[in-house]
């Protein structure tokens, strides 16, 4: 599996998908990856869903629960100061490896 560019806590914005969600940007709560599957994000406050529970243990009340779903890494890309997406590249700096911006240069 290939490296991915977008990490935790990453400031993103949707770039293509539903029309309500497209222009949207977020913070990532979470990195899905699994060997076998596409890599997906979840973003907080977009991309919500609703989930009927059942009643359990844990849960005895139930019900409707409103959550965030995944989306696919693709149709996210990392927010520069601008505002706008940028494309993330790589730079050795000393004996670290850290991401830059590609266009300006500088690091993330």
């Amino acid at each position: 599996m290939s490296k991915l560019k977008i990490k935790r806590g990453d400031n993103v914005i949707v770039t293509t998908g539903k029309k309500g969600l497209k222009g949207s940007t977020g913070e990532v709560i979470e990195v899905i990856k699994k060997e076998g599957r596409d890599p997906r994000v979840v973003v907080a406050g977009l991309n919500i869903i609703k989930k009927h529970v059942k009643p359990s243990a844990s849960n005895p009340q139930g019900g409707i629960v409103e959550r965030e779903a995944s989306i696919h890494i693709s149709n996210v890309a990392l927010v520069g100061k601008d505002g706008k997406a940028i494309k993330v590249g790589y730079k050795i700096e000393g004996d670290k490896k850290v991401r830059i911006n590609k266009k300006t240069g500088e690091t993330l």
